[in-house]
């Protein structure tokens, strides 16, 4: 069947020049957005809770803008005052620009990774007699909690925000050619909308391999795979897949 819909289940682009706005040109294609999962805060009451109090913390990881926005978020809930001695460090230089949301960086001491968590070792090496917090979703990736115990330092982990699976409702009667995936969640949040999803001739492309084998263990039919060698980003698998699918219907 022609490709002529395409459902990306994130968040529409705030960017004129997203690479989706790009494809939807190119291909002749409609394309929407829509988020299948959301991000809610955990209050001030429940970081309570979890027996963190933010004075007892000389350093703080951000490893995303999430981090950075309900770190802020608590804090003010807290009416906690920080202090510019507090040390942060961010995974990568995105999540450090962001961060000048909330502070001065002249007056601040960040330290910045390159891009993966494991970037951050030689500065937290170097401070490694700090103690860190690091504010997380339930779900973060076991990779800090690997390079922080090898590190043997003092650091805390706490849920300051969740992700919650969103209603969508609204889609129970529309129809896709294709729908992209980027989490486990994301699939999750399919099935816990529409239990009797059946996907016929609907094609799925997914993004990493651990929400691939979501998709299979959930009995979906994987279409389109990415990152690949030839494929590293989601916009460049669908416009190979649906040039070869729509051209091979075209030649018929």
């Amino acid at each position: 069947m022609k490709v002529k819909t395409i459902l990306v289940s994130q968040p529409e682009p705030k960017v004129e020049n997203s690479p989706y706005f790009d494809l939807q040109q190119k291909l002749k294609v409609k394309i929407d957005f829509r988020s299948f999962i959301h991000v809610e805060g955990v209050n001030a009451k429940e970081i309570r809770a979890q027996k963190i109090d933010i004075n007892n913390y000389s350093a703080i990881i951000l490893t995303s803008r999430n981090a950075v926005d309900h770190f802020f978020r608590v804090a003010d809930e807290m009416r906690f005052k920080i202090p510019e001695t507090l040390k942060y460090f961010c995974q990568s230089e995105a999540v450090a620009f962001y961060l000048q949301k909330y502070v001065v960086y002249r007056k601040r001491k960040i330290y910045v990774g390159q891009k993966d968590f494991a970037d951050l070792v030689p500065l937290l090496k170097k401070y490694k007699d700090e103690k860190f917090l690091l504010p997380a979703s339930e779900q973060s990736s076991i990779e800090p909690q690997t390079v922080l115990n090898n590190l043997k330092v003092d650091w805390t982990q706490a849920t300051f925000y969740k992700t919650v699976i969103s209603d969508l409702s609204d889609l129970a009667d529309v129809y896709y050619d294709i729908i992209a995936f980027f989490s486990p969640t994301g699939i999750r949040s399919l099935y816990k909308n529409f239990p009797d999803f059946e996907q016929n001739n609907t094609r799925i492309a997914v993004f990493g391999s651990t929400t691939q084998r979501e998709a299979l263990d959930l009995g979906l039919r994987v279409d389109i795979m990415a990152p690949s060698p030839d494929c590293p980003s989601m916009t460049m698998a669908l416009e190979k897949y649906v040039l070869q699918a729509n051209k091979e219907l075209k030649d018929k």
